[in-house]
This record gives C-alpha cells, structure tokens and sequence, in this order.
C-alpha cells in the first residue's frame, strides 16, 4: 500500500479532516491549521485533494504527538457543525464499543477527548 504522503494525487471527493491518536493516551485527534485539537468542530477542514496532502504533511512531521494519521470523510450540517462522515469515525468519536477494565476506564475517565 502506498503511503499518503508519496501519492502523487489525493482523491478527495467531499469535506475531509486529518485524524490520528495521541502517542501519550490514545486519544482521537483532529489537525488544525497548527497543532491538534480533540475536538472536531475545530478540525481544519479541507475539500481537495492538495488541502489534504498539506495537513497530511503537517500530521507526518509531528511523528511524536501524534500516530496513524490518515485523512477522514466529515459531513457539514447547517450553522457550521462538523459530523463523522463515516460509521468508523462515529465509532472512533464516541470512544470504545466494548466495556473496558476497571484500570483502563479510569484512565479514560481522566483524560477525556
């Protein structure tokens, strides 16, 4: 499979965001314009295939923060609110489909996304 980076086209055919985890929790993260953010309504959001290998870039040179990066369909409703636009990244969203140990839902308990 080829990397995102070394395609020389991103097929981008909507609304797309950057996503990855965070090295330190875990957590589901969205690129900004600089940085991360975990929430979505705050993402940089991008409609072609060069915005998306632009982020794509930014996520690959912060290999320390953050891990799997790949680019991510959203759905723009009305009043500017930014949806999953996949059941993948509704799952990944809303967090484990599966009741955790004890030991790991505390430790998401204290650090939410």
């Amino acid at each position: 499979m080829t990397s995102p980076l070394e395609q020389k086209k991103i097929k981008v055919t909507g609304p797309v965001v950057v996503t990855a985890n965070r090295t330190g929790d875990g957590a589901v993260i969205y690129r900004q314009a600089e940085g991360w953010t975990t929430d979505l309504a705050h993402a940089a959001v991008v409609t072609d295939g060069a915005g998306a290998q632009q982020l794509m870039a930014q996520a690959a040179s912060d290999d320390l923060g953050a891990v799997g990066a790949y680019i991510a369909p959203v759905k723009l409703l009305p009043g500017g609110h930014v949806r999953p636009g996949n059941l993948r990244e509704l799952i990944r969203r809303g967090g484990p489909t599966i009741e955790l140990p004890v030991a790991a839902a505390k430790v998401l308990e204290n650090n939410p996304a």
